[in-house]
């Protein structure tokens, strides 16, 4: 060993300042501390956004200036289909518009399971 290393010591940034982490083993089927159940009530007063899609379109900034009064947009969607709906922009059901003392609503026709959702999201 020469003089120069012998007397260095270590500095801030180099590999003796580092340790390996060190993590707790964790399993699934361990049971859940007292008190550890989810409470949903705490969730049913936040509020969201409903909406539904009829359809979509594409065009072009210009066509879109060039719209009037009684213009028709084409939708991707064929009348009867069912409507999307969106919560908080997530598709959660498909439905069909129904009238109800002289307003809009919507009767749901297939509920998408939460594990169907991801891959039914909109592009």
């Amino acid at each position: 060993m020469d003089e120069s290393t012998e007397n260095e010591t270590p500095q801030p940034g180099g590999d003796e300042d580092f340790k390996a982490a060190e993590f707790q083993q964790v399993d699934g089927d361990q049971p859940k501390p007292e008190g550890a159940n989810p409470n949903i009530e705490v969730i049913l007063d936040v509020p969201v956004t409903l909406s539904l899609e009829v359809g979509r379109t594409e065009m072009s900034v210009g066509k879109l200036l060039r719209l009037s009064q009684g213009a028709v947009v084409e939708l991707d969607r064929n009348a009867g289909e069912p409507l999307d709906v969106m919560v908080n922009g997530a598709l959660v059901a498909h439905g069909e518009i129904v009238v109800v003392n002289d307003k809009f609503g919507i009767r749901l026709i297939d509920v998408i399971n939460p594990a169907e959702q991801a891959l039914a999201e909109p592009a």
